[in-house]
């Protein structure tokens, strides 16, 4: 992070995250800390509501939409707010994924007049983004999805997802036969497919397939007549690809079993030259730090959106992402005022546009 002046504590905005920060909600319980958003635009004048799968809606001037995560993964992270040379530190699950954007934009969005959604199920399925897209009529003129990039950070890019459950079945046999059983070809199959996208070591990770088995049952069946294996996978997806061309490649080394394809998310790469990064390049730099373009090698919402809504989009928030769920997550509450001036300054600027 460069040098620069420490600014002073943003109260309201503070206490908001604090607030919610202390209210659970663990994917698929978001209700009570989404009402607790509902109660601040409320006392701010604003119309807000939660849709039919849960969300926080709170529409206004749709030049830009500010969004962000409700959820949160488990983890009981005792909530307390620690004194530090460095300043104020704010513990607790969700603190950086992603209450701290979260709160920061909806902070933003009251002083801004700007559209505002927080979403439930990002951590699982996307489901509030999803039903977003499928919702809303019109197209926002930008958006700004909320994860934790650093206050100085503006992520631009995501890889995809390709997520499916391989199920193969042989005749049980003595072992010493020579034939394949449905776990080698379970294993033959990801062997294959983890070869196929194999790189070295200084090849930029955003730009690789990542293969990942994530769950594996094999072994004979309950009647004793056969073989069995099941194996969850995961692929990760950089922009060079679309999940139909990685799953044309992957279906092309089965000789044995199948593959249920279940779970896919296109990958985003957004253009560093659109307004909205702009917007955020100039807004940084106002608060004297200094911008950096980041690529992510998971997912996020903004996957979604990018698939569905052509218009300028960034992502943006407070925090170090390396505590993504981590046992230590914690958020300087510093870098959270400065993020709260970065997205009044940026959307503003987007609004004017």
């Amino acid at each position: 992070m460069s040098e620069a002046a420490t600014p002073e504590a943003d109260t309201e905005a503070r206490d908001l995250l604090e607030a919610v920060v202390r209210i659970p909600s663990v994917s698929r319980n978001e209700t009570e800390a989404a009402e607790r958003l509902v109660e601040f635009f409320e006392a701010h004048g604003r119309e807000a509501w939660l849709d039919d799968v849960g969300n926080v809606r709170a529409p206004a001037d749709d030049g830009v939409l500010l969004t962000s995560h409700i959820d949160t993964v488990p983890g009981d992270i005792p909530v307390r707010v620690e004194e530090t040379d460095e300043g104020d530190v704010l513990w607790g699950r969700g603190s950086v994924d992603a209450k701290g954007p979260l709160c920061a934009m909806a902070t933003a969005a009251v002083r801004t007049g700007a559209s505002f959604v927080g979403v439930v199920g990002e951590e699982v399925d996307s489901k509030g983004a999803r039903f977003l897209v499928e919702d809303r009529e019109s197209v926002p003129g930008a958006v700004i999805n909320g994860e934790p990039s650093g206050w100085e950070g503006i992520t631009l890019g995501y890889r995809g997802l390709l997520a499916g459950t391989y199920v193969a079945t042989s005749e049980s046999g003595h072992s010493s036969r020579p034939e394949n059983n449905a776990i080698q070809d379970a294993i033959d199959w990801w062997s294959s497919v983890d070869d196929e996208f194999a790189t070295d070591e200084w090849h930029p990770v955003f730009e690789r397939v990542t293969c990942k088995p994530v769950d594996f049952k094999g072994g004979t069946s309950t009647d004793g007549l056969s073989v069995e294996a099941t194996m969850d996978v995961q692929l990760r997806v950089p922009p060079e690809y679309s999940t139909d061309e990685i799953r044309e490649i992957a279906d092309g080394f089965l000789e044995n079993g199948t593959v249920n394809w279940d779970d896919k998310v296109e990958p985003v790469m957004q253009s560093p030259r659109t307004s909205a990064a702009r917007a955020f390049r100039a807004a940084i730099r106002q608060q004297d730090g200094e911008p950096t373009l980041l690529r992510k090698t998971g997912t996020s919402d903004m996957n979604v959106y990018a698939k569905a809504w052509d218009c300028p989009m960034v992502t943006y928030g407070p925090g170090d992402s390396d505590l993504d769920h981590a046992p230590n997550e914690h958020l300087p509450l510093d870098e959270y005022d400065r993020s709260v001036a970065v997205l009044e300054t940026a959307t503003e600027r987007l609004l004017e546009d």
